[in-house]
């Protein structure tokens, strides 16, 4: 599997493999995006550390991966957020019946109503927290215009971290797996950090 990452990072598709692995990992999180992301971005620093010897298009370049995780991210978001939209009696039900759900529901709501969507940011980087936030805005029929802006940064923050990580990471430590993996260690950090903060009652309210 790392021999596979290392050849799809050398390769342009390593674009499309990451804006489709953010896109689908909202519902279908078989391989979480930030690992993809964060090798991509060892890559693109070991062709820092390397000069004039790199080879322009074999490796990621760091504003493109940037772009292409953000927009991602948010189109994902809305994806999911039409969907609860259009849920129906039937979605209704199915988030009364979850706890997690109607509290995420009710928390996302005064946030949104306060004007102060941070908790949308925050659960970007927790574990199934977007998908979370995500259907709970479509569910409650929020405005888009009341969604989409956090949306936008919490896509912007994530992908910003998640690269930043992979990228400095790999020219402090060299452009490696062990460098990969002290990145991941940090991205797994913070989404164990945001998961606590989303539990917390005082989060909705920031």
């Amino acid at each position: 599997m790392l021999e596979s990452l290392g050849a799809l990072t050398s390769s342009p598709w390593i674009y499309a493999a990451v804006a489709l692995s953010v896109l689908l990992d909202i519902v279908v999180p078989v391989l979480p995006s930030g690992v993809l992301v964060i090798t991509a971005a060892t890559a693109a620093a070991a062709a820092g550390t390397a000069g004039s010897a790199a080879v322009p298009h074999e490796v990621p370049d760091i504003l493109v991966l940037l772009l292409c995780a953000a927009t991602a991210s948010v189109l994902g978001d809305l994806a999911v957020y039409r969907l609860a939209l259009r849920g129906g009696e039937r979605l209704d039900r199915a988030i009364a019946r979850s706890r997690r759900l109607t509290t995420a529901q009710e928390r996302l709501g005064t946030a949104l109503a306060r004007g102060g969507g941070i908790l949308v940011v925050i659960a970007r980087f927790a574990p199934a927290g977007r998908s979370i936030v995500s259907l709970a805005a479509g569910a409650a029929h929020r405005k888009v215009r009341e969604f989409l802006p956090w949306s936008a940064l919490a896509g912007v923050a994530w992908a910003g971290y998640s690269v930043a990580l992979g990228y400095f990471g790999g020219q402090w430590l060299g452009a490696s797996w062990l460098a990969t993996g002290v990145s991941l260690l940090a991205l797994f950090a913070a989404g164990a950090g945001a998961a606590f903060l989303v539990r917390r009652p005082r989060a909705a309210a920031a």
